[in-house]
């Protein structure tokens, strides 16, 4: 549980399509109840089992751009031809009430995030190679040779960024990669500027003081 006036850590995770980033977040949110995840805004159609809310927050491209126009978007992109997009004010909201949130993303709009809070975390995950990027693609049987294609077009020019991100996770054994990113989660709860202020009593009462040290 949080303490009063204790932030929140955004956390940022960027993957080329096939790299496993939705069921690594998933698992991440099972395995810490501490995480919550943002909902993003998008205008693509609804798919079956979807619901409003849940998946997206689906909106009509008319309402999206108005939103875009009012800065309502913590970052937003044009994917595919539909928008897609994190409310600014709900994420400020839940970090400011002291829960961790994930973002996942592409890095485009990792950038626009690292602009706007640049003490954000921010993760990219890769797949072992690009052979088995390939299989985990045409595996899932949900696209065309051609979109697959598309995607490990895309895939490289994706990864031609992650220098950009704070931490690379290599989703190899599925166990580990989760594992690892947990790892960087609990790290920066770790912190020392998050456990000056989560533990600040125990602090001052150690060192003899009304405040902890560096306060």
């Amino acid at each position: 549980m949080s303490q009063a006036g204790e932030m929140g850590t955004l956390f940022v995770i960027s993957a080329p399509s096939g790299a496993g980033k939705t069921s690594l977040v998933a698992e991440m949110l099972h395995a810490d109840q501490r995480l919550g995840v943002s909902v993003s805004h998008t205008t693509r159609p609804m798919r079956e089992g979807e619901k409003d809310g849940i998946n997206y927050h689906f909106t009509s491209r008319e309402e999206f751009e108005a939103m875009i126009g009012r800065g309502d978007f913590l970052e937003h992109a044009d994917v595919f031809g539909n928008y897609y997009g994190t409310s600014q004010v709900w994420a400020r909201e839940m970090l400011a009430s002291g829960h961790d949130v994930i973002l996942e993303i592409d890095w485009q709009g990792a950038a626009q995030v690292r602009r706007l809070i640049p003490e954000c975390v921010s993760i990219f995950i890769v797949p072992p190679s690009a052979e088995i990027l390939r299989e985990r693609l045409v595996g899932r049987g949900t696209d065309e040779p051609e979109v697959v294609n598309r995607r490990l077009t895309e895939a490289r020019e994706e990864c031609r960024h992650v220098g950009e991100f704070d931490y690379i996770v290599v989703n190899d054994d599925f166990k580990e990669a989760l594992a690892d990113l947990l790892a960087v989660v609990r790290s920066q709860r770790l912190h020392v500027t998050a456990q000056r202020l989560r533990h600040r009593q125990l602090l001052a009462g150690l060192c003899g003081e009304s405040e902890s040290p560096g306060a």
